[in-house]
């Protein structure tokens, strides 16, 4: 497994360190399947780490003149916040009810305000690309996205530029044609959304916190 770019190392090292970068056989919230799971809230229950890291993704993105942060709960939230004071900006985040994503604790996007979208790990980026069309339609200015890891293979479907402190060019499988299945290699499920949307407590989680779907 390897950085998609020479310069990530470094913070691939970290994260690896802190045992964020984990192997077996994972869910994400996509529903598809890999072999890689980036686990960033190992290195975010860290403060300083947490602290270096928004300052290393304001560097990247400074120049865009960003006047908020936004990004999706759960996992981005630490992200969002330690981006946006290293920036100096507002903080916010939004959340998913009902299967949709939305400003909720009194949280705005200003008309014409300049948005920073933010995660932790970009996939897909639906979860992005939900949040930029909520604050589009708040009538902010998407100027850019920001992210710990990005794994998306360049798919990446917004009209913005995207930097991450490391890319990883890592397998992702359909459920129906994953070959960890075929091996019968037990699924693991660490992310948050199932829980998020069923309650720690309910059926499918056993009562363990991050029992759900990640990215």
């Amino acid at each position: 497994m390897a950085p998609g770019r020479e310069v990530t190392t470094g913070w691939l090292g970290r994260l690896r360190r802190h045992g964020a970068v984990r192997e077996g056989h994972f869910l994400l919230t996509s529903g598809n399947h890999s072999p890689v799971y980036i686990q960033n809230a190992l290195i975010l229950q860290h403060p300083a780490e947490a602290a270096a890291i928004g300052r290393a993704l304001a560097a990247r993105v400074r120049h865009l003149a960003p006047e908020v942060a936004v990004g999706p709960a759960l996992g981005a939230v630490i992200v969002v916040h330690e981006v946006a004071r290293a920036l100096g900006v507002r903080g916010i985040f939004a959340e998913r009810v009902q299967g949709r994503m939305r400003l909720r604790r009194g949280f705005t996007v200003r008309p014409g305000e300049r948005v920073l979208l933010v995660e932790d790990v970009v996939t897909t980026g639906g979860s992005l690309a939900e949040v930029a069309a909520l604050a589009a339609d708040a009538g902010g200015r998407v100027v850019g996205a920001a992210a710990i890891v990005d794994r998306s293979h360049g798919a990446l479907a917004l009209d913005v530029p995207l930097v991450a402190l490391v890319t990883l060019d890592l397998p992702i499988f359909p459920p129906d044609r994953c070959p960890l299945c075929l091996r019968g290699v037990p699924l693991d499920a660490p992310g948050s959304r199932v829980v998020l949307e069923a309650g720690a407590d309910g059926p499918d989680s056993g009562g363990r916190p991050g029992a759900g779907a990640t990215r």
